[in-house]
């Protein structure tokens, strides 16, 4: 009867978890949602009680929550550096004799701007002045 009931509370767990792990949002939450489930797993396993369930299920939470934590830190870092990249970025149209565009990229760095070919202009150049470099 006991073992019974203990198989339902699991399967009910992990239902629930697994609910909680596809609705979140964050590499946190899903870390914690795993690690309360594997916690739990381990828990039952080790100690074959509640308790011991539990208590599994509260540590493999905790430590689920900061690894995952840890890589939602990381992600938010990268994005800011690239944006921060982004930023840096200037686009000059170039129009060429036949009328077409071309798109120049031009990386700001200090106070000037550095082309694709590595040329270093002390101001944002005009299309004008990249058409010889770049246009036709």
């Amino acid at each position: 009867m006991i073992r019974g009931l203990v198989t339902i509370l699991i399967v009910a767990a992990v239902s629930v978890g697994i609910a909680f792990v596809v609705g979140c949002e964050s590499d946190a939450q899903t870390g914690a949602g795993i690690g309360a489930l594997a916690g739990a797993g381990i828990g039952q396993l080790a100690g074959g009680d509640t308790e011991s369930t539990l208590i599994g299920a509260a540590v493999g939470g905790g430590a689920g929550y900061m690894i995952g934590s840890e890589q939602d830190k990381k992600k938010a870092a990268a994005e800011r550096e690239q944006l921060r990249q982004e930023m840096n970025i200037v686009t000059v149209n170039i129009t060429n004799s036949n009328g077409s565009i071309s798109q120049v990229r031009l990386t700001k760095q200090g106070v000037g701007y550095v082309g694709p070919r590595g040329e270093y202009y002390d101001h944002l150049p005009t299309g004008e002045e990249l058409r010889p470099i770049y246009g036709f």
